[in-house]
């Protein structure tokens, strides 16, 4: 079973992409806080990372960016998730694989998780 780790701090848009993944066969890990992500990732090395650019008060695009410059993260796949107009420049700027833009599409969110989930 595919782990995929879920960092977001809209309890609405987190637990709807849990039951949408886990319908998929997903098992998610989910979280609202920026020090409980590496602590996750530590424990349960997940496939892929979904990470909403402001998470409860933090830069995401910094977390992202930690995440890829570290040797035991860089290379899990990250989707940045924002309503940001600018999600695209971020998500280039700080190297992440991907991103959804909120709202979004549950068909363009399966269909990211796929192409990125290994």
């Amino acid at each position: 079973m595919k782990k995929i780790l879920v960092a977001e701090d809209d309890k609405s848009i987190l637990e709807v992409i849990k039951i949408i993944l886990e319908g998929e066969g997903y098992q998610i890990y989910s979280t609202d806080e920026k020090d409980t992500i590496f602590s996750i990732i530590e424990k349960n090395r997940p496939s892929l990372i979904l990470l909403d650019i402001w998470l409860s008060g933090y830069d995401g695009g910094l977390i992202a960016k930690d995440l890829k410059s570290k040797n035991r993260t860089k290379d899990i796949p990250l989707i940045m998730i924002s309503a940001n107009n600018d999600t695209p420049k971020i998500t280039k700027e700080v190297g992440a694989d991907d991103y959804l833009q909120k709202p979004f599409d549950i068909d363009k969110l399966l269909d990211l998780v796929k192409k990125h989930a290994s």
